[in-house]
């Protein structure tokens, strides 16, 4: 009975209906409430449970300091995506609708807000981080009078009180006779490292909207300098549909020399486009990513929690940015919009099978920073390239200095090089592999010869680290550290040979000879001094998946049988994920769909399912989460493995809860994988 209600309370959570089709999450008006952002990369805009409000506009890779001795924080945005309606002088909020209903359709990632307005009007508005359009926003609305109304509509550029100096102004711009309304406010950010400008304008699409005598009267309100606003009324008659957009652009001196100029021209562009092509755009964009998906018959639920997984990592990035992905993604500044080994060892490999082109972004990311981890490696008394812990727009150390990991956390070094050697074997881009791939790949090999210690036996010990699970730091030999060390000196004499270069000896000769400890039944050993203490997430069993150098199967099942146990409930999601690709590709689907759902349920966030870092946390988007649950269904139940010949099927497994699963767009060649 427990299971059943649990069951129906995940239902009436996530909003599914009986006639969906495994694309859209919808939700009535719930007392908890987590939004649900849509992004595209550059942007991202997360809605409220609020008629026309949102909570906020997270800038990618634009940083500055969040405090004058703190470090480095993503910005949030000014928010050009709050509206106001005012229907007959009464503003519509929360308190006058009914029949409220949200939806996102993952397909067109488009958010979409309903609900009637007393008697007298229904209401819709879907909001759109337009894909196309990397830096801008749209928000399309229409009202359907059930009376005779009169509508005032306000759009609003919010500028947050951590800016300095916002200049707010509204100009109508010309060009012979097309006139083009911009409201705009351009700020520095909290301690100058950067100028803001943003834009926005209404659209009006029964209209020809670029001559001013066609348009309803716009008016100017400048609030505070804080508090941007522009309005229009129009009285509707009953049964006429009404329909506008408002369209806002955000820049930075981060991607642009002069960011208020460049704002206008994005919001201009949006403004003169037909709607149709303009969203059509968009929908293209989206739909070429949904080559690469998932597919699961028979639960529906299942499908729906996998394509949210698999849309926030798709609206967290971008083929043609070069940029990485947070662990929150662009939901919220939660990590300060850093970049960790969440990416690399989590997110990385979903996509590199489902879209390279995103793929080449995140490794690009890092080889773009090589200057920066060679100094580093220098500083710290190493050769070669030593990454940081966190990463910023500068590719320095960017944790807070109290945080041991950021001084001692060494394994993501090695987990970036294990992602170049394998989006080198999947895409076979020599080009790439010459130029970016192995010279990022050699310097990394470097370090870790620099980095090992020779013991007396001829063995080589990594010391002074803190690995995976963050509950021991400074420790030697710890399992990961070290596993993921020998891997990344292997792939660098694989690579070398690959390009036609030597590989230098040591690397073989030290990858050969560094410690994996056991304890004395075989099971491996965490780290030197380990004695069965809780760990915040899986280290040991990493060495089995996804780095294969532990592979006999009576220390597998050791490892899996000890250390499941010890995961910490406040922990994040991803061990969990690991012992079910493990248990999957040992062919045990019953335990391996138990830790599939045990990785993220418990994380679900109402209404939409939103996942939260940990059971007991609520900070989502955590992408790095919908990272381990696509790689359980990928790389576990799928079968799909990374080899020198690209990537293979072997021995897929099925569920019982699953009719079939379905993998499309694998690969350059695009293939199609079915389990049954």
């Amino acid at each position: 009975m427990k299971k059943l209600i649990t069951i129906l309370m995940m239902t009436l959570m996530t909003g599914i209906h009986a006639q969906n089709d495994g694309w859209t999450i919808s939700s009535g008006k719930v007392e908890k409430y987590t939004g649900i952002v849509t992004a595209n990369g550059r942007i991202g805009i997360l809605p409220e449970d609020k008629p026309f409000q949102t909570k906020s506009i997270i800038l990618n890779n634009v940083y500055d300091k969040e405090s004058p001795l703190g470090v480095s924080r993503i910005l949030l945005g000014m928010n050009f995506a709050q509206l106001e309606l005012e229907i007959d002088g009464e503003l519509v909020d929360e308190s006058n609708v009914s029949d409220w209903n949200q939806t996102l359709d993952m397909k067109t990632a488009g958010f979409t807000t309903s609900f009637t307005f007393k008697n007298k009007a229904q209401v819709s508005y879907t909001i759109y981080a337009l894909r196309n359009i990397q830096y801008s926003g749209y928000i399309d609305v229409q009202i359907q009078p059930l009376t005779n109304i009169e509508v005032k509509a306000t759009g609003i550029i919010e500028t947050p009180d951590e800016y300095h100096s916002p200049n707010s102004t509204f100009r109508v711009l010309a060009d012979l006779e097309t006139t083009m309304p911009i409201l705009q406010t351009v700020a520095e950010s909290r301690l100058g490292r950067h100028i803001v400008g943003t834009s926005a304008t209404f659209i009006w699409h029964a209209i020809n909207s670029t001559r001013e005598h066609q348009r309803p009267e716009l008016k100017h309100e400048m609030v505070t300098p804080y508090d941007n606003r522009l309005s229009f009324e129009k009285s509707l008659k009953k049964g006429e549909n009404f329909e506008f957009a408002w369209t806002g652009a955000e820049c930075s001196t981060q991607d642009f020399e002069d960011p208020q100029s460049e704002s206008e021209r994005f919001v201009i562009f949006n403004l003169l486009t037909p709607r149709a092509d303009l969203l059509n755009q968009h929908k293209k964009l989206w739909e070429d990513l949904w080559e690469g998906d998932i597919v699961i018959e028979g639960n529906l639920q299942d499908q729906l929690d996998v394509r949210l997984a698999l849309y926030h990592l798709y609206a967290f990035s971008r083929g043609d940015s070069d940029l990485s992905i947070a662990p929150m993604g662009l939901s919220s500044q939660n990590y300060n919009g850093h970049i960790f080994w969440d990416t690399e060892l989590w997110m990385f490999p979903p996509l590199l099978m489902l879209n390279q082109d995103i793929a080449r972004s995140l490794v690009n990311y890092r080889s773009d920073r090589l200057g920066k981890a060679k100094e580093k490696a220098i500083n710290f008394g190493y050769k070669g390239a030593m990454f940081p812990w966190e990463s910023d727009d500068t590719g320095e150390e960017s944790t807070p200095a109290w945080a041991l990991t950021g001084t001692f956390e060494h394994h993501i070094t090695a987990d970036v090089a294990i992602a170049f050697w394998n989006y080198y074997l999947v895409t076979q881009d020599m080009g790439w592999l010459k130029e970016r791939g192995y010279p990022m790949m050699k310097e990394v090999a470097d370090y870790w010869v620099s980095r090992s210690v020779k013991n007396e036996d001829g063995s080589y010990s990594i010391k002074n680290v803190v690995g995976a699970n963050e509950f021991a730091p400074n420790v030697d030999d710890n399992a990961f550290t070290n596993g993921s060390a020998i891997t990344a000196l292997q792939y660098a004499t694989e690579a070398a040979k690959t390009v036609g270069l030597a590989a230098d000896p040591a690397w073989n000769e030290v990858a050969s000879k560094i410690r994996i400890l056991k304890f004395p039944d075989g099971t491996t050993k965490e780290h030197a001094t380990y004695d069965g203490e809780r760990i915040k997430q899986a280290d040991v069993n990493l060495l089995t998946y996804p780095l294969d150098v532990v592979n006999d199967e009576e220390t597998v099942l050791k490892d899996l049988k000890y250390y499941e146990p010890k995961l910490a409930e406040e922990g994040p999601a991803m061990g969990q994920s690991v012992f079910a690709v493990i248990y999957a590709r040992l062919g045990n689907a019953k335990e391996a769909y138990r830790l599939f759902r045990r990785s993220y349920e418990p994380n679900k966030r109402p209404p939409f399912g939103a996942l939260a870092e940990a059971a007991t946390s609520d900070n989502p988007y955590f992408a790095t989460g919908a990272g381990g649950m696509l790689q359980v269904v990928l790389a576990g139940f799928g079968g799909l493995e990374i080899t020198n010949e690209g990537i293979v099927q072997e021995n897929p497994i099925l569920p019982k809860e699953w009719k079939s699963l379905t993998i499309k767009g694998v690969g350059p060649e695009r293939k199609t994988y079915t389990v049954k």
